[in-house]
Order: structure tokens, then sequence, then C-alpha cells
């Protein structure tokens, strides 16, 4: 069975965490996102896969390669220009024309039963099936409502106040036969949600709904990205301590610690947890469940680590406090700080000693924090762009 990918998005939600990398590369639990999804395509019997590129698409493609050490054949499109939703897919068609296939985003983390959907969608006469998940607030999604033999009778895209009709809200996954690539044009921007399916609606073309079950998000927010990382933690059922490992300290699992990692004297890891390899992990150091490390790290003496996700080649100061913060590759926080709950630190930033950053702050990539600010606003770098919105 084949499925597309699209990877072509600029992340610019998600920033500073997408300067230096595309959105599918953020790594969850140590590995990039993408990869989950790969992981979980071949799973359900998707093994032929082609993944539409953009921002940054180079970066995908030298990690995955070829797709053969995962169990699948991997493809690769560029788009030139941005092309939408539909006219990204629309560039693969000579990958997916002679065969339904299966479309998903790139930054979706799932646990759905993609086989399910799929044969659903054989078994039954429309051209586009959708994945639908009941959710508490819709607004950043399409809704749909459907009729009781899967119909979709409306869809609206990121409905306001008093125009949600229905929870149903749209995954993003669908179904398509290959005869949909005759909607969408050539060489134009053309989206799934704001063209196609609304042409398809005006025109009485049949498009099925499917309620699909699991879990769902598309790691397009903070938030999200952290749901993600619970997610897959939540999955772990067992203690894999790799080669070389040195502990003095205190281990509960489940917890993965990779190779040449060294615990000092009467620390304690709480799992569910993820270390990576190289890392290194001082005296009396507490990680507590939900929190990921990653490689090539130093955790110094006296540091509390909750619930948060320390990308590689990080170093964390005496005494320094982590609340359900990010902080990307290759930072270096000082002794004594306090990182708040949301707070998300660029790659390659530097905070001097005894800084505390308030909940929700962002630092962008390079930033440099002198000895005992406390920095209440997000603190920007003009070599970087500042836009938020949009993917």
């Amino acid at each position: 069975m084949k499925a597309c990918i699209m990877c072509g998005g600029t992340g610019t939600r998600l920033r500073p965490l997408t300067f230096r990398r595309p959105k599918p590369m953020i790594p969850i639990s140590n590995k990039p996102s993408v990869l989950h999804l790969i992981e979980h395509l071949a799973k359900e019997g998707f093994n032929e896969i082609v993944l539409t590129l953009g921002y940054k698409g180079e970066d995908i493609e030298n990690v995955l390669g070829d797709g053969s050490m995962y169990g699948v054949h991997l493809d690769y499109v560029y788009e030139k220009e941005k092309l939408g939703t539909a006219g990204s897919v629309k560039n693969a068609q000579k990958y997916l024309g002679n065969e339904p296939f299966i479309i998903v985003g790139g930054d979706h983390v799932m646990t759905l039963n993609l086989r399910e959907m799929f044969r659903f969608h054989q078994n039954n006469d429309a051209e586009v099936t959708i994945g639908l998940l009941s959710i508490d607030d819709p607004r950043e999604f399409g809704i749909a409502d459907m009729d009781i033999d899967n119909r979709i009778l409306r869809f609206f895209e990121k409905p306001k106040a008093g125009e949600i009709f229905s929870n149903l809200a749209s995954t993003g996954i669908y179904v398509c036969n290959p005869s949909v690539f005759d909607k969408i044009p050539e060489k134009k921007k053309f989206d799934f949600a704001k063209d196609l399916f609304p042409q398809m609606l005006q025109k009485k073309e049949r498009i099925n709904g499917i309620l699909v079950r699991g879990r769902w998000t598309d790691v397009g927010s903070a938030g999200a990205y952290r749901d993600a990382q619970k997610w897959m933690l939540d999955g772990m059922s067992e203690t894999i301590l790799e080669g070389n490992f040195i502990s003095n300290g205190k281990i509960q699992g489940p917890l993965h610690v990779g190779t040449s990692v060294s615990i000092g004297n009467n620390s304690s890891l709480v799992g569910p947890l993820t270390i990576g390899e190289n890392t290194i992990i001082g005296e009396r150091v507490l990680i507590g469940p939900y929190s990921v490390i990653g490689s090539n790290c130093v955790i110094e003496d006296d540091v509390k680590i909750l619930s948060s996700y320390v990308f590689d080649g990080t170093k964390i100061g005496k005494n320094t406090t982590l609340s359900g913060a990010i902080v990307d590759s290759n930072s270096e926080i000082g002794a004594g700080c306090s990182l708040e709950n949301g707070t998300i630190i660029g790659p390659h930033s530097v905070l001097k000693d005894d800084i505390t950053i308030h909940s929700g702050v962002k630092l962008w990539p390079e930033t440099m924090i002198e000895k005992g600010k406390n920095v209440k606003e997000n603190v920007l770098n003009e070599k970087y762009e500042i836009d938020v919105s949009g993917s």
C-alpha cells in the first residue's frame, strides 16, 4: 500500500525549534518525529512512501535515506514553490497515480488504525475519505458534518465561535483514489481543505468520513509537541540500559538509557523517561517522569528536571530547575537558574547564572542572557525571522 507524507511546511508556529531543522525532524524521545510516523505506517502495511519536501527538505532526506533501514521504500519530491497541500501531492503523482493511497502530514504523531481506514475507503464509493476525530476545541482544524451513511454534508476550515456546527475535526489524513488528481490543477497553489473539498461538495460529489480510533495530534504548537512526547513515553513498558552504563544513583523505570551514560551519587531517575548516549549526570540530580534528555549532554550537581525536554549537546548548571521547559540543542544554562513551565530556549543560547525565565517565554537562537536577569517576555534575535503564525 502507498502513502504520501506532506513535509513542506516551515513550522513557524513552533519557532524557535524550527529555525535549525524542519518541523518533521523535531525529536520525540530522541528520534525525529517523522521517523516515528514512518515506523507506524510500516506497521500498518504502507511500505511505499513518498515524501513531499519544502523547507530544509534535504535534512529529512539525508537522515531517512531510501527507507530500507525501516522496512519501507522512500521517494522524495521537492517543491520549488509553495503548492498547497493538494498541489504538493499532485506534484508526486507519478509515484501515487495508479492505485488508492493514504495522505498524512509530516508533523502527525498517532496510534490510529490506518489500515482500517484504508479498507473502509476501498469498500465504499467515494473518491476521498477523511479521517475524523472528536475534539473538544476544533477551531484550529477543519470540521465536518457527516450523516449516518458516512457521507460528509458540510466541511468548514478553522471555524470561529458561532460557526462550530460539529466537533468532528479533520485529522488531515485522507485516503484518495488516483482519479482525484484530475481535480487538482498543475503547478498551482491548491489545498485539500480550502479548495478541493468545498468544490467537490458544491458539485454534490461524494466525500466520506470515518471516525478514527486512537491518539492523534499534529505537532503544530508547543502544547501539541509536549502531548506527543508524553504519549511516546506513556508507551514505554520496560527499562532498557544500553552498554557501558555507569550508575551510582537510583533508577525507577520504565526508562531508556543510551550507551556511555554516567549517573552520579544519590541521583534519582523516575520514569518514564529517555536519556541519549554519552550524557553525564552529576550528583543529587532528580530527573522526573515525562522527561527526555538528549545525547552528549552534561547535567551538573543538584539539578532538577521535571517533565522537560533537553536536546543534544546541552549543559545544565548546578542547582538549576527545569519545570515543563524545552531547551534546544547546544545551549548552556548556568547555575541557579529556574526555567518555568512552557519555557522554550532556542539552540546555541547561553544563560548565565541565577536567571529566571517566566512561564511561556521563548528565547530565539543564539540568545545571551546576563546573570541575575528575570525574563518575562520573549527575547528575539534580529538575525532570525519573528513570524510565529502559519503552519
